[in-house]
């Protein structure tokens, strides 16, 4: 699965906006349909108080952030899984994502046209689910057609394999037909491996983003409450942010004039700032730390990894030649403010091939090659 994230949502919702704010990068945007043809790619800092904190401890010459991919997907509408407005391209850009990021329009704004002509952000959520669903379904029937002449095989080993999808494929059909994303199905590790190869689009995890104008921040509106009970019902996220204020904080070039200007909105953090950690934290990614002198380095592994996984993204010789990892986490060195002294404290732990690497460990590892 892919370590992005696709933005997708009807047109017009604000995609591109909070695509551009996110990546300090302009995306096309306009106020029409379908601007947004190929999809803009964009990596993005992963915000982390903690390399903060870490650097002012460990002074250091360079600082380099975890990241995470964000692509902008042009705006799906009603009969996209059947090609309406270039549905298709933008169908395939969705298969190649890891995680789904759904903006919702949760403001009115006569000089924005809705594309539907009214704002209904739980009609919204809804036409782009069915959209996705379907798509699925057609890729389903496909294999179902496929899968039927494969049942009847000579190869014994090709025909059970091919038996033993028939009651799951015609399970996703007919939960496909009623709107219902894979994701929500309740399918099991194994079931889940045996449809791997379909790349089914409601697999993905996704999390909602409801787009609001400034008063939107200040007092909840209904727009919102309604995603947020979708959300909860799907057990998932819903973000909120407005992506016109955002687009005017990411124009600032100063750090503290983007500071003063949150604070003159009252707003502790970045709606964006909340989005990129959720989706990172969504698409199962954790941040462990090497420091020195030359480099703090924030690095990504996924959640549950082994110390010799997570040595292996620093560079495959790690992993290879894994002996052991120094470890402690970053909490001890806020608590006892240096490495010696976590050292003299009994904090500096000696972890071997087994060890679950865990999020905000700082390892310094040993191998040979």
């Amino acid at each position: 699965m892919g370590l992005n994230c696709g933005i997708v949502g009807l047109p017009n919702v604000g995609k591109s906006t909070i695509f551009s704010a996110l990546t300090s990068a302009p995306a096309e945007a306009a106020n029409y349909p379908f601007c947004t043809i190929d999809p803009n790619v964009g990596i993005v800092n992963v915000p982390d108080e903690r390399m903060d904190k870490i650097v002012e401890l460990v002074p250091t010459l360079k600082i380099i952030p975890a990241v995470v991919e964000f692509v902008d997907i042009a705006g799906l509408v009603k009969g996209a899984s059947k090609g309406e407005g270039l549905g298709n391209k933008f169908l395939a850009n969705i298969r190649e994502v890891g995680m789904i990021v759904h903006v919702v329009r949760c403001f009115e704004n006569e000089d924005i046209v809705h594309v539907n002509n009214k704002i209904d952000p739980a009609g919204d959520i809804e036409t782009i689910n069915i959209e996705l669903a379907f798509a699925d379904l057609a890729t389903v029937e496909n294999r179902i057609v496929k899968n039927d002449k494969t049942a009847r095989s000579v190869d014994k080993d090709i025909r059970k394999k091919a038996l033993l999808l028939v009651p799951l494929l015609e399970k996703l059909k007919v939960n496909l037909e009623e709107g219902i994303a894979v994701r929500s199905m309740g399918l099991t590790d194994d079931e889940l491996i045996l449809i791997s190869d379909l790349h089914l689009i409601t697999v993905k995890k996704q999390i909602y983003v409801c787009n609001v104008d400034e008063n939107g921040l200040v007092e909840e509106p209904e727009y919102v409450r309604s995603v947020k009970a979708i959300a909860e019902e799907e057990g998932t996220q819903a973000v909120v942010l407005c992506g016109s204020l955002e687009a005017d904080i990411a124009s600032l070039d100063d750090k503290e004039e983007r500071e003063v200007f949150l604070e003159e909105a009252g707003l502790k953090e970045s709606g964006l700032s909340k989005l990129i950690r959720t989706a990172y934290a969504e698409l199962g990614l954790r941040t462990f730390f090497t420091v020195g002198e030359k480099e703090n380095r924030a690095w990504t592994f996924h959640e549950g990894s082994k110390a010799p996984q997570t040595a292996g993204v620093i560079h495959t010789d790690f992993e290879k030649g894994f002996i052991k990892a120094e470890v402690y986490h970053c909490e001890d060195l806020f608590q006892e403010k240096s490495e010696q002294k976590i050292k003299a404290a009994g904090k500096l732990r000696i972890e071997g091939k087994e060890y679950v690497v865990q999020d905000g460990d700082v390892m310094h590892f040993k191998f040979n090659v």
